[in-house]
């Protein structure tokens, strides 16, 4: 008999609808577990972490936190940011501070566009376009380099300072890592996203590592557009588009206009991943902790359970992780929509149809 596979996860729910969205997507996977024929199971542990914890504590998370995360096979994140903490303290304080610590330095956002799901580009009515944008997640803009400084010179005279970082060797890790990506696809190509005609140093480096790292895959098609034409490629041409990658502020941007077009951030997953395994990666949403709709049971849990999704390819449970996307697929097409996509189906109503389509699936297997 096989023994089973236990799975550790760190649950950080966090602010706002992260709470809501990070339970629907612990409930699918705890209902995909019960049905794996004891062949997996995820033990889960929940950190207070967040904006609330800051309120009491005066910092978002403790300070051994990272120390105890450090264990665990995956982390699974909400959202975070309220308006009791500036967004930079937050930010720095939780998300980033986990990021940059475990070196989770490839962010993986796909743009799925669903079916039943609205886009406002016209060219998804009749286009099947399907892309991910790979990001590089340790440096770059958000390298968290800089100060200020001379604020003793009066109002109006202090100075402030942010520098980016490029290295060759996070360029070539990140850079080498969307091409093994392409491999996998039907379309094998990547897009590499600078503004180096500008950015004479950092952004050169990078195109200069694409081009060496490109002579590796002969087999995959390439292509180095400046982000500013890449923004309008993604409205004008997505159908180009395969593999994108880009540096941490580029494609953090380039990302979320991504899954706009797919209909809304509440669909949007992302995977923070330490590809070595020396650190745990983590999962999460990208729409963020949305204070306006936050404890009303609205929100959209497609963005978190698609992340869920990720956490299983990460388990090496592809199988599941396939069937879980053919389930959100098969909710959206359904007509199960929640507000922000149209439709009127709370968030526990999407959940709970979205299982229900996991287990028809399995059962028709």
């Amino acid at each position: 008999m096989t023994e089973q596979k236990v799975f550790t996860i760190a649950s950080i729910p966090a602010d706002g609808v992260g709470k809501e969205v990070i339970t629907a997507g612990r409930k699918v996977l705890d209902a995909i577990a019960e049905h794996s024929g004891g062949a997996f199971s995820f033990d889960w542990t929940e950190f207070p972490w967040g904006s609330a914890y800051y309120a009491e504590h005066g910092v978002m998370m403790a300070s051994d936190g990272l120390e105890t995360l450090k264990d665990f096979d995956a982390i699974y994140f909400g959202a975070v940011g309220w308006d009791n903490v500036p967004d930079h303290v937050s930010l720095w304080g939780l998300r980033l501070n986990i990021t940059q610590n475990f070196d989770q330095w490839a962010n993986i956002r796909p743009v799925t566009f669903l079916p039943g799901v609205q886009s406002p580009l016209r060219k998804a009515d009749d286009t099947e376009l399907d892309w991910v944008v790979v990001r590089e997640n340790s440096e770059g803009e958000y390298a968290g380099l800089g100060g200020r400084n001379l604020s003793g010179r009066g109002p109006g005279n202090e100075m402030a300072v942010q520098t980016s970082l490029f290295t060759e060797k996070g360029c070539e890790r990140i850079i080498r890592f969307a091409f093994d990506l392409a491999r996998t696809r039907t379309v094998k190509k990547v897009s590499s996203v600078t503004k180096s005609n500008a950015q004479q140093y950092g952004m050169v480096l990078w195109d200069e590592v694409f081009a060496r790292v490109a002579a590796d895959y002969p087999d995959v098609a390439t292509e180095s557009v400046l982000v500013d034409a890449m923004s309008a490629k993604f409205v004008l041409h997505p159908e180009e588009l395969s593999v994108v990658v880009a540096s941490n502020l580029n494609a953090d941007i380039l990302s979320d206009l991504g899954s706009a077009l797919a209909g809304s951030l509440g669909l949007a997953a992302s995977a923070n991943l330490n590809p070595e395994r020396r650190f745990p990666s983590m999962f999460e949403p990208v729409h963020g902790s949305a204070p306006d709709i936050a404890g009303q049971g609205i929100s959209n849990p497609i963005g978190a359970i698609a992340s869920a999704a990720l956490m299983l390819d990460h388990f090496g449970l592809h199988a599941e992780a396939r069937r879980l996307e053919a389930a959100i697929a098969a909710t959206t097409a359904s007509g199960h929509l929640t507000r922000d996509i149209g439709g009127t189906a709370s968030t526990e109503e999407t959940t709970d149809a979205i299982i229900a389509a996991f287990l028809g699936a399995r059962a028709a297997v």
